[in-house]
């Protein structure tokens, strides 16, 4: 009987230890780095709906034999490469930008609740690639809303609206976004590295403008020589302008007029941006010297600290400023006279210009007829044409409708009979053309010796007594 009691005693321990045994190695911890899904018949969830999953992270829990099972998901960080090119930006412009991502399961309630549901079981390259499908989608949506200034110059921007997008993306399959890298960003069209070379170039600007104000002294030496060497270049120019138009002026007289126009307009806009920079120049200079002054006055106000050096300093404030208007008026006064001046040169010039090539015409006449008078001669005969047309044209258009002569038959002085003298006194109505030449000096041929007086004569011989 005890050997019996024994017996059960001890098959009853066995099956108590083999059932706790049995008991504790369903019970399982989830370590920190890992997610314990628990999956199978796991409850409902508050809406009374059946659970799919239930996860656990840092703490333990028992798992019933048959109606549950378990996997772990790993939380290590996952880095993906993501190489995104040809990417459209807002400006239609294409960019490429490399970068890399890291992500990982998230330990979230609802987002790990995600995870279990899509990527348990999933391998790691799996994985790797369904969130660079996603990260892919949205990178490039971020730039198509994005111009290339703000994708290069405010990076955290460019980042932070990435982050947004790919992070609620990645969410819906249980994953959270640790971080993001962009190493370069670079278009097709080489616009950025455009962008680059203008912020280099002024980043050198604002460097030299500083060592400019340091060396204050020999920036001002410089000013005042560019100013020379701009004033030279401007007369160089005029110079050079105005004498291109007196060639053209001797190739084509007929547009002397309008490139003598052009080349005025040209000199008073060459002379007026001189004197406009100049001017920008003498009151940047003044503004300097109001500095320094005004500086210095500063210093010692800070070293004497006295109420009478206070408003002596008021005083010469109002005083420079006062000047300094003064100075501007004066300054814009001569630049209005300066303009003026040029304008009135330029006229003067080139009606000498004129002059002067009449006087050589004149000149050169003169030479070829010997002397003055043979020149006067010359022009003269040029002319007679012309005087002769002017004489005659100022009695052609009198209208006589009708004219009637009595003539009695009887013979006046001369010998001649009233028609004779009407039609005499008619013709000698027209200056004859010898005294014309006689007046200059000059005498007729002898085939054209014959006077008008006398071919008036003969037409009074032929005449009858009755003209109409």
């Amino acid at each position: 009987m005890d050997e019996t009691v024994l017996i059960a005693i001890c098959v009853g321990a066995v099956v108590l230890f083999a059932l706790i045994a049995g008991i504790l190695s369903r019970y399982r911890k989830c370590p920190s780095d890992k997610v314990l899904v628990i999956y199978g018949k796991v409850g409902s969830d508050k809406s009374g709906q059946a659970r799919s999953a239930k996860c656990i992270h840092g703490g333990a829990a028992f798992i019933f034999p048959i109606i549950q099972s378990y996997q772990y998901m790993d939380l290590t960080p996952i880095s993906i490469n993501v190489d995104l090119k040809n990417a459209l930006s807002k400006q239609n412009i294409r960019v490429d930008v490399p970068s890399s991502f890291t992500v990982g399961i998230s330990t979230e309630p609802g987002v790990m609740q995600n995870a279990a549901e899509r990527l348990l079981g999933l391998r790691l390259q799996q994985i790797q690639e369904l969130a660079k499908d996603i990260i892919f989608g949205q990178l490039r949506l971020v730039i198509a809303t994005m111009d290339i200034e703000e994708i290069n110059t405010d990076r955290d921007k460019f980042l932070i609206a990435v982050s947004n997008n790919v992070e609620i993306e990645l969410r819906k399959i249980g994953l959270r976004l640790i971080n993001v890298n962009v190493t370069d960003i670079r278009d097709e069209s080489g616009y950025i590295e455009a962008l680059g070379k203008e912020a280099a170039a002024k980043a050198i600007n604002d460097a030299k403008k500083s060592v400019a104000e340091k060396d204050r002294d020999g920036a001002i030496g410089q000013a005042n020589a560019l100013r020379d060497q701009r004033v030279q270049v401007a007369a160089a120019n005029a110079s050079a302008i105005e004498g291109e138009n007196a060639a053209k002026v001797e190739i084509a007289q007929s547009e002397a007029l309008r490139r003598e126009k052009e080349a005025e307009a040209l000199k008073v806009a060459t002379a007026a941006e001189a004197v406009q920079a100049a001017k920008a120049r003498e009151e940047a200079y003044v503004a300097q010297k109001i500095a320094e002054q005004g500086r210095a006055a500063l210093e010692t106000a800070t070293q004497e600290a006295d109420i009478i050096v206070k408003a002596k300093i008021a005083k010469e404030q109002a005083e420079i400023a006062a000047e300094a208007e003064a100075e501007v008026l004066r300054r814009k006064a001569k630049g209005e006279a300066d303009a003026i001046f040029a304008k009135m040169e330029a006229q003067a010039n080139g009606a000498k210009e004129i002059l002067q090539k009449q006087a050589e015409g004149m000149k050169e006449l003169v030479d070829a007829a010997g002397n003055a008078d043979d020149a006067v001669k010359l022009i003269i005969a040029d002319k007679m044409e012309q005087l002769m047309r002017i004489q005659v044209d100022a009695i052609k258009n009198i209208k006589i409708d009708k004219i009637t002569v009595w003539d009695g038959g009887s013979n006046g002085a001369e010998g001649k009979n009233s028609t004779a003298d009407f039609i005499s006194g008619l013709f000698k109505a027209v200056p004859p053309m010898n005294e014309l030449f006689n007046q200059a000096g000059m005498k007729l041929p002898e085939y054209l010796g014959k006077d008008l007086e006398e071919m008036a004569n003969q037409a009074a011989d032929t005449t009858g007594t009755d003209v109409e």
